[in-house]
């Protein structure tokens, strides 16, 4: 494995300049790109959210001035492309810029505006309607984990943690299903209905939550139900392309977490199910490398047919981002140092 060439080859092939404006980059949500994708009409925000999260775990594995430079520069283009504003109508997605953005600020990179804004529109989004938790998107009568996980993380995160627990404490009481362990999607508040599709990256999400907050039976059973049912084989499962591309590597983050912060069995078998899961997406990748949307399976040969699932950024973003969740892990992961 070698995640160091996973970066080369996903910075390769996605990132480019945003209406050709010198010092902008951002990822171009296909490859081959379409027309709307080399103009960035299809920017999808949140996948942009999650490269940028991955382009930080590369800069904190290997520090470089040229990355930390790009940083720079794709943090302004998400302004720049989202036409001057950091956030927009769907709480999950500015929760991922948001967590993003915080361990930007980590790296020396005046983000506080834009984090101040994301957390003040998180802030609104709470409600007492089905006991609490924050909408899917604004006007909606959805809540869901995918949008109250990486909330409560960043407010955790940033120091608000009694946000954080209620937002945990709603999930537990409202979508952890009590036979198996695991984390429902959603609740619509005008019916009451349980949305109750299993998704790996609720899953992640929830793990996530419990860990900032040191709830350690919560993130162990998690850390159970997933390896019982969302990882046949011990390889996490794979949700398609489109935005599912990104759902499984959601969760092998916070289970790369949960391997170096929980006590007990429970650590090792997070970490085995990174470890297991990177190597079968490693092996399993084309030349390029180019990742399987299905990590248990081979990726389609090149050239790669119009409706290949390995066309997407959210894929190939995911295939790198569990190889860097794995390189926290495993020395054997990390290939050597992209250029500074």
């Amino acid at each position: 494995m070698d995640v160091s060439a996973a970066e080369r080859a996903v910075t390769a092939r996605h990132l480019r300049r945003v209406w050709g404006l010198p010092g902008t980059v951002l990822g171009r949500s296909g490859w081959p790109a379409s027309v709307g994708q080399r103009l960035h009409w299809h920017w999808n925000y949140w996948w942009q959210a999650h490269l940028l999260d991955t382009l930080v775990d590369a800069q904190q594995r290997s520090p470089s001035a040229s990355r930390l430079a790009l940083i720079r520069s794709f943090v302004r283009s998400v302004r720049l492309r989202n036409f001057g504003r950091w956030t927009n109508e769907y709480y999950d997605d500015i929760a991922w810029l948001g967590l993003a953005l915080q361990r930007v600020q980590h790296l020396g990179i005046d983000v506080g505006p834009a984090v101040a804004a994301i957390d003040t529109q998180l802030l609104s989004g709470w409600t007492s309607a089905a006991g609490g938790g924050i909408w899917w998107r604004v006007g909606d009568e959805f809540k869901n984990a995918p949008a109250n996980g990486p909330a409560a993380i960043f407010h955790a995160r940033s120091g608000n943690l009694s946000r954080a627990r209620e937002m945990t404490d709603w999930m537990t009481s409202t979508l952890v299903d009590p036979a198996t362990g695991l984390v429902w999607d959603g609740i619509r508040t005008d019916t009451g209905e349980l949305v109750e599709h299993i998704y790996t990256y609720c899953q992640g999400v929830y793990l996530g939550a419990c860990l900032e907050l040191s709830l350690v039976d919560d993130a162990a059973r998690t850390v159970r139900a997933v390896a019982s049912h969302c990882a046949p084989g011990g390889v996490i499962r794979g949700q398609g392309g489109g935005d599912g591309g990104l759902f499984a590597a959601i969760l092998a983050r916070y289970l790369a977490l949960a391997a170096r912060a929980l006590p007990g069995p429970e650590a090792s078998l997070a970490r085995s199910l990174v470890l297991d899961s990177a190597k079968a997406c490693w092996s399993g990748a084309a030349e390029g490398p180019v990742f399987s949307a299905f990590w248990d399976r081979p990726a389609l040969a090149l050239p790669l047919p119009e409706d290949a699932p390995e066309r997407d950024m959210s894929v190939q973003v995911g295939g790198w981002m569990l190889l860097e969740a794995a390189a926290t892990l495993s020395p054997d992961v990390a290939g050597p140092p992209v250029g500074g």
